[in-house]
């Protein structure tokens, strides 16, 4: 009998999370306190409001990918916690999806989605 062959899958394109901690978000070897991610790279979120005060404009640098993210990964810090209405409303209108966690958990999923090879965005606030 022959024993089965296992071969790697290649590494899905774009940034990958490789740390969390309370001074930020290890990617590719960088450290961020807030991120922005889409499958063509990271950025620091220099920006990156509290929560409650979060509108479209603060994220519009990974919402205008082409083509447009299935949906947005909304890292909200430390605590899951739930954006403002009108920010979910005004990214569902623009046929966006907004899924808010706790970061360490949007980090995580941003991690599983992108390995299905799913064309998504995500913002992460601070930890």
């Amino acid at each position: 009998m022959t024993a089965p062959a296992f071969e790697r899958s290649p590494a899905p394109r774009g940034p990958v999370v490789r740390g969390l901690s309370a001074g930020g978000f290890t990617i590719d070897g960088e450290t961020y306190q807030a991120a922005l991610l889409t499958p063509e790279g990271a950025r620091a979120w220099q920006d990156a409001p509290p929560l409650a005060e979060l509108i479209p404009a603060h994220v519009e640098t990974v919402l205008a990918l082409d083509p447009q993210p299935e949906f947005l990964i909304l890292g909200t810090g430390a605590h899951q916690a739930f954006p403002p209405r009108a920010f979910v409303r005004a990214l569902e209108e623009r046929g966006i999806g907004v899924e808010a966690m706790d970061s360490r958990a949007a980090a995580r999923t941003w991690g599983i989605l992108r390995a299905e090879e799913r064309w998504i965005v995500a913002a992460l606030l601070p930890l």
